[in-house]
């Protein structure tokens, strides 16, 4: 099974989850991507099912597909959220943030009832931080400052995209901190937003209700270990 397969089959699981009618919360990302086609098939069929988007990538997406979307602005009652990870720990802890879009998804992930992530096996690991860094979302003005501040954490890089620096949907720098294995993410993510200038990180800590994981023996649903 290719990973591409793998993610198809997560999306297809996280469908079965869906209210028969009410407001969803819209990943962004590769795997919530395929997630959100599903959901134009279901609205097409008749489903009446309402949209917030995470990113704009996400909005555009679904506007394409015909899914009816609720203004950026809020507040919203969503009854549950499908978004992607790019790392999971065994806690169920998740880093988020490689499409850039991270404090975008944590509003609308705590605006959620119940959040639904969907994921293949690769972005799986014990602890946060061994496959990826954690991103941080900072506003512009005086970053160099912020990032002087963040490099008491550990190693920091300006995401570039086409040479040039990757900026959010809010016209925001993001900031990859790279920590190695993180033993305690909420401590983590307390002191990484309590410098002045972060806008939010990508830890997501304790906000996954239900992990979707599909792989080469299909598709399974992770708890917390005992």
């Amino acid at each position: 099974m290719t990973q591409d397969e793998a993610k198809l089959l997560a999306a297809r699981a996280a469908l079965e989850l869906l209210p028969k009618a009410g407001v969803i919360g819209l990943g962004s990302g590769s795997t919530a991507k395929l997630f959100i086609d599903g959901v134009g098939e279901l609205v097409k069929k008749g489903r009446t099912l309402v949209g917030v988007a995470t990113s704009e990538a996400s909005r555009v997406q679904a506007t394409e597909l015909g899914i009816p979307l609720l203004p950026d602005e809020g507040p919203w009652e969503i009854a549950l959220t499908v978004d992607g990870a790019d790392e999971v720990s065994e806690r169920l802890d998740l880093i988020k943030g490689g499409g850039g879009c991270h404090a975008r998804e944590k509003i609308v992930n705590y605006a959620s009832k119940q959040n639904v992530i969907i994921v293949d096996e690769s972005k799986l690991s014990v602890k946060l931080g061994e496959k990826w860094p954690v991103p941080v979302e900072v506003l512009g003005f005086g970053h160099e400052s912020t990032v002087r501040a963040l490099s008491g954490f550990g190693k920091v890089v300006l995401r570039t995209r086409a040479h040039r620096p990757w900026m959010t949907d809010a016209g925001n720098y993001i900031y990859d901190v790279h920590l190695g294995p993180i033993d305690d993410p909420a401590e983590v993510d307390r002191r990484l937003r309590s410098v002045v200038g972060v806008v939010e990180t990508g830890l997501f800590v304790g906000r996954a209700d239900r992990v979707i994981v599909a792989g080469p023996n299909g598709v399974r649903e992770l708890g917390l270990p005992r």
